[in-house]
């Protein structure tokens, strides 16, 4: 069994900072990408950001120059730094990881629970 823990969401003026964690814990042998996505309302859910558990990164274009992703592999866990945040940037965000659960086994993709971020002009 595998959890995932999302935190750091919040609400914060255009220009400000925030900086999402996402945790996974339970019955887990390596984490291939882990990434983050986000949905505003009305809206389909979109890739933010992934690295690769060689450390490569993906981004959107919307948020290319203001956001980073890093992980720390020994705490399983995922980090999303979001600065000079925007309206546009109002989602919920979730977290996305690809956990292999034992050597024999195939990964499985797990979703965070989802945390708010809303950014006021």
């Amino acid at each position: 069994q595998v959890q995932l823990v999302e935190s750091g969401g919040g609400l914060v003026q255009a220009g400000g900072s925030l900086r999402l964690s996402c945790l996974a814990s339970g019955s887990i042998f390596s984490i291939n990408t882990m990434g983050w996505y986000r949905q505003a309302p009305g809206k389909q859910r979109e890739l933010v950001a992934a690295i690769t558990d060689g450390g490569t990164t993906n981004y959107a274009d919307s948020v290319k120059g203001r956001f980073t992703i890093s992980r720390d592999s020994a705490k399983n866990t995922v980090y999303l730094q979001m600065n000079s945040l925007e309206p546009e940037d109002t989602a919920t965000y979730y977290c996305n990881l690809k956990i292999q659960r034992a050597l024999f086994l195939g990964s499985q993709t797990y979703w965070g629970q989802g945390t708010q971020v809303t950014v006021s002009s």
